[in-house]
Formats: C-alpha cells, structure tokens, sequence
C-alpha cells in the first residue's frame, strides 16, 4: 500500500468494521506500548470507530515519560557547573523535576526544568542528533558538553555510534547520561503486574525495526498473550488491532508482524551489534514501573570516562513524583489520563505538571490535544 491507500477512509471504515464483526462480546484491553502510536491513534480518531467494548490504553512507550525525577534533578544539577553545556532532545526541555536548585540560592524561583534553567542562564542546547553535542564539543574546546540520552532500542544505536566516535577521535569534552530503556523487560513486567489487565499488545514499529518481530516470541510463549508489530499509519494500526483481536477469538498467542514493510523478524543486526558493543544491560528505575532488572543500558568499563554523572561526582538522590500527579498510573494503562484530578486543570501542555504532558509522544498531551 501507498501512503493515500493507508489513509484511506474507506480503507480505514472497512478494516473497522471487520474487527467489530470480529470482537467477542467480552471487554478486551489492548496496549499500545509506542507513544508514537498513541498520538495517531488519537489524531486520526481511531478510538471512536472500534466497538464499546474493545479498549485501547496506552503503556510506557515514550522515554521521556519513563524517566525517573532522580535523573532529571541530576540533569538540573549538572547544568549549574560553570563551562558546562546541556545537550539533549526537545521533549526533554520542559519535563519537571523534583528537587531544588541547589545552587542558585538567590533565585526567586528555583528551576523545575532544564527550560528554566536555560531562562535563568545556564547553557542548555536542543539538538537532533547526538552527533551534533560533537561537533559543538570540537568547536568549543574549552567546554564541558553532557548529551542526555534518553530513548529505547530506536534512538540508542545513534548515541552508541557517538560514543565510539568520541573514542576514535580522543574529544574528551563530551560525557553521556544515559537514560536509555529496552522494551522487552518493561512488557514482561507489565505481564506479571496485578495492577492492569492487557489481553494483546499492539507492538512498536520504530523499536522493532531495529530489535525485530521474533523478539517479542519470549514474552507472547510465556504469557500466552499475542504481540502485533503495528506501523503508525490508520491502516496500519486497524490491521494489527485485527490480527490481535483475530488471535485472541482463535485463542493463539503468537507475534504478528503487521509492518512487514519496515520490520524484519531479525530487525537490524548492525544497530544491535552496535549497541552491544558500547551499552551493558543494567537494573534501571522506570517512573510508574519501579525498578525493572536488565531494562536499562550503561556505558561498559572501557568508556567508563565518558559517564557524565561520574566525570562530574553528581549521584541520583530519591525524588517523589509531584503532589496528585498519576502519570505513573497512565504508563501502566491502570487509567485514562483524564481520570487523573489534575487533567486539564493545574495539568496543561502550557504548565504540566507531569512528563506525560509534556511529551510529543505522552498520552496526556495526546488526551488534551485531541480532546478525547
């Protein structure tokens, strides 16, 4: 299919139709774990054409939602050293911490982000690739540059490959916080989480390119569950809700590949190579999720030195999330965003309170903007 065929509307009617004959009477609860996915799944109003009683909830698929406030405090800490500069993605910016800034005592109003540190002076910079943090870094010498990498198997490939070129080229004025997170432990522990019920899970295409569709095998074997690779198309997306609903009215609990066009069953070998060349597997702290073991990815021993938090003696220190604030909860799928008391009120894109209000990607932002 061509991009207007998978935009089709009567492609997309048609499709839904198919799964409303298909969906047993019973409720059925879909994840979908991309952020990705639930922006188009809001954009395109895809929620309004399934049956009453198949739900769509969104899962832990936007990094920037997942990151604990010990990080982002650090963050916050480490752009107060003199000659230091923040680089990072744009969803990054305005994601609030918890702590203080410790070092500007005389500020009236303590920064909560790397956006109003950036307000009050400090040198924080959005780029779009890690290479960038680089080239800046070669061209002002006399700087210490911090790259903030947070993303999962998608993004992580490209700050690997960043990271050995600093090596190659001796920059020894860039350092890395790595907040990278890997899908597959995070739905495994959703499988043996009490708090939600999730009968499929609609897969991530951008993960999946690189990791593959027959990742997934594990987790849909040993939790007879059925897993669908979903593109982010209207089409795309009906397509892998079918074949996830077909699976379950069949009782099968295999993986689905509904994005075949983009995801191969081995996905990109190079970008895992890669990666395992530079990263080692970790026990890392999800916001919402706790603490997953082997769900996060460290620098290994031989590019210790490029570890920012280390380089600079900033450790992460407990953080509670803010006051009534339940994005921990909408990461699990245990409720909708507007369920949480402070959607749409002391919550907004403009003053959120939360990161999943903040993100491109984040499912309250998708529930105000889309006013669903």
């Amino acid at each position: 299919m061509d991009l207007r065929e998978l935009r089709d509307g009567k492609n997309v009617r048609g499709l839904a139709h198919r799964i409303s004959e298909l969906c047993p009477p019973s409720t059925l609860a879909l994840m979908e774990v991309c952020g990705t996915h639930t922006m188009a799944i809001a954009r395109y109003g895809l929620r309004d054409l399934l049956p009453g009683n198949l739900r769509l909830i969104s899962g832990p698929g936007c990094p920037v939602c997942v990151t604990p406030n010990a990080l982002i405090d650090a963050v916050i800490e480490l752009s107060t050293c003199p000659g230091t500069v923040i680089t990072t993605f744009g969803d990054m910016m305005r994601v609030p911490g918890s702590e203080l800034d410790r070092r500007s005592a005389q500020s009236a109003r303590s920064a909560r982000s790397l956006e109003e540190r950036r307000a009050g002076g400090a040198d924080v910079r959005v780029v779009y690739s890690p290479h960038e943090t680089l080239r800046m870094a070669e061209d002002e010498a006399g700087k210490n540059f911090i790259f903030v990498s947070v993303g999962f198997e998608t993004t992580t490939p490209g700050t690997a490959l960043c990271v050995l070129e600093a090596a190659q080229r001796g920059i020894s004025n860039v350092h890395f916080i790595t907040a990278n997170r890997l899908v597959i432990p995070a739905l495994t522990h959703l499988c043996e989480s009490k708090d939600t019920r999730i009968d499929g899970f609609l897969l991530p295409g951008h993960v999946s390119v690189v990791i593959g569709s027959d990742a997934y095998s594990p987790v849909a074997e040993k939790y007879k569950i059925p897993c669908v690779v979903a593109g982010f198309e209207p089409v795309d997306i009906l397509m892998a809700v079918y074949e996830t609903v077909r699976m379950i009215t069949a009782g099968e609990h295999s993986v689905g590949n509904a994005y075949s066009r983009a995801v191969a069953p081995a996905g990109n070998t190079k970008a895992l190579e890669v990666m395992r060349r530079v990263f080692t597997e970790v026990d890392a702290a999800w916001r919402g999720l706790g603490e997953i073991p082997a769900s996060g990815l460290a620098l290994r021993d031989e590019f210790a030195g490029y570890n920012a938090l280390k380089k600079f003696g900033v450790e992460l220190r407990e953080a509670k999330d803010p006051a009534g604030c339940r994005c921990g909860d909408v990461l699990k799928g245990v409720i909708l965003p507007p369920e949480c008391k402070l959607f749409g009120t002391r919550c907004t894109p403009v003053n959120p309170v939360g990161p999943c209000m903040v993100s491109s990607e984040g499912s309250c932002a998708a529930y105000y903007k889309y006013g669903l």
